[in-house]
Formats: structure tokens, C-alpha cells, sequence
């Protein structure tokens, strides 16, 4: 089994009296795809938000590339290499592609900015990850399909030479070809030695593209498995009920007359 490269252990966080992640303990690996599932209210999108420093964790550790790693903030994480494509995917519209991928990150002095370097990475970057449905980088953003946006907020959490990349439903609401299209993505990702996330609620995604899938029932990592190891059925018996058979919560014992 390969190292981690990100390593998370008892991990705790509560909002006020809730307390919403009970000693996760959450592993990613380059070159794999893990599949974190579960339920509304699981506790998928704190997690999430702890990993890229947006909430600052109660108690836990984190080891990133084997040492000891501490994130207090979105910078941190960003400077480790950890990347997030959120739901909203969070691009400006009235922007074109190169200017929404180096959004925040410009090159150039601050009086003059330098559009063909820009513009060179961002079509590397577009072919290094194969992707042949943008004609051009200078497209504005209004002007592309779910399917292409995706594919754009992707290309931009790899442009910065990360190392893991977590992916918060990212097929939601897309049509079939543009789905294929974004999960032959999230592949390419992983064969790129990237540790992926796969944050997602459908497990025909799930179960094509992940090697690995992480349950979280009611703030608890309850199991993580090999995706060829489970059926369908077992993973939603743990979402739904956090144990399936002899994987995940212990059956509580029976109580004593």
C-alpha cells in the first residue's frame, strides 16, 4: 500500500454544541481517485473545508507528503497543493478562460500584465490533460457548456502544480456527454499521480472512476474500501445506515435483561 500523500488523523470539529466530525481519520494517495460519500449532513463539505483551510479543525493531525503539515487558512493549503473545484465552481463569467485560471495568481509586474505567458499555460495545461472540447483559450466563460466549465475549473486546480485535488460534485446537473467528458478528466488526473477527491451523491460516477471509497455517516469515517470490494448495495447501507454487514459501526450489543 503506498504512502498517503495526504494523512489526516482524529480529526474533530464542532460548530458550537454540534459536533459534526468525530475523529476522522481520512487518507488520500497520488495516483488514486478516493470517492468521499455520504449522506446530507454527513459532514462531507466540513471535512472538505477543513482540509483547504477554510475552518480551522478542533483537534487532529495532518501529515502531507510524510511531515507534519499545518493548515490555518486557504493559503496554507494552496501552498502544500491542495486544490478545490467547488459545486459553484466559483469562475467569472464576464472573463475568459486564461483570465479566469490565473484569476487572483497574475503574472507580470503590476502595471503590465503578461498575456502570452498566461496564455501559453493555460493551453499546456489544457492539453496535458487532454482536453479537446475548448477551442479556445480566449472564450469567454459565458459562453461554454456545464461540461466545459467543469473541465476549466479542473484545468485551474492543477495549473498551480498541486498535488491533491478535491472535486465537489462535479458532475451535478451536467447531461451524459458532458459527464463522460468530466470523468474522463478526473481519470487523467489521477494518472497524472495526482491524489484526487471525488466528492459525489451518484454512485454509477463512484463506482466508474474511484479506487478507493471513504463513508462518512454522521460525522464519522465509518469505512473506507477498495471500490472492487463492495457492491452498490454495501456502500448505501453505509450511507444510509453506517454499516453494511461487517463493515463499518459495530452492531451495538444486545441489551441485557
Amino acid at each position: 500500500m503506498s504512502e498517503p500523500i495526504l494523512d489526516i488523523q482524529g480529526l474533530n470539529k464542532s460548530f458550537g454544541p454540534v459536533h459534526v466530525l468525530h475523529d476522522v481519520d481520512f487518507a488520500v494517495r497520488a495516483g488514486e481517485v478516493t470517492a468521499l460519500v455520504g449522506d446530507n449532513g454527513a459532514g462531507k463539505s466540513t471535512l472538505v473545508k477543513c482540509i483547504a483551510g477554510i475552518h480551522g479543525s478542533d483537534s487532529g493531525t495532518v501529515r502531507f507528503n510524510g511531515a507534519d503539515a499545518h493548515i490555518h487558512g486557504p493559503r496554507d493549503a494552496a501552498a502544500l497543493g491542495i486544490e478545490v473545484v467547488y459545486q459553484d465552481l466559483a469562475l467569472a463569467d464576464n472573463l475568459d478562460i486564461v483570465q479566469n485560471m490565473f484569476l487572483g495568481r497574475e503574472r507580470g509586474s503590476k502595471w503590465l500584465l503578461d498575456e502570452a505567458s498566461m496564455e501559453q499555460a493555460a493551453r499546456e495545461t489544457l492539453a496535458s490533460l487532454s482536453v479537446r472540447t475548448v477551442k479556445s483559450v480566449r472564450t469567454p466563460v459565458s459562453a461554454l457548456s456545464g461540461g466545459q466549465r467543469q473541465t476549466v475549473a479542473i484545468a485551474k486546480s492543477v495549473l498551480w502544480d498541486s498535488k491533491v485535488v478535491l472535486l465537489d460534485e462535479p458532475t451535478a446537473a451536467l447531461g451524459v456527454a458532458q459527464t463522460r467528458q468530466v470523468l474522463d478528466l478526473v481519470r487523467r488526473l489521477a494518472e497524472k499521480g495526482l491524489g484526487v477527491v471525488l466528492i459525489s451523491h451518484n454512485m454509477a460516477d463512484v463506482f466508474e472512476v474511484a479506487d478507493r471509497i471513504a463513508v462518512l455517516y454522521l460525522g464519522r469515517l465509518v469505512a473506507e474500501v477498495h471500490t472492487k470490494d463492495v457492491t452498490h448495495g454495501q456502500v448505501v447501507e453505509l450511507i444510509t445506515a453506517g454499516r453494511s454487514g461487517d463493515l463499518g459501526l459495530a452492531r451495538p450489543e444486545a441489551a441485557v435483561l
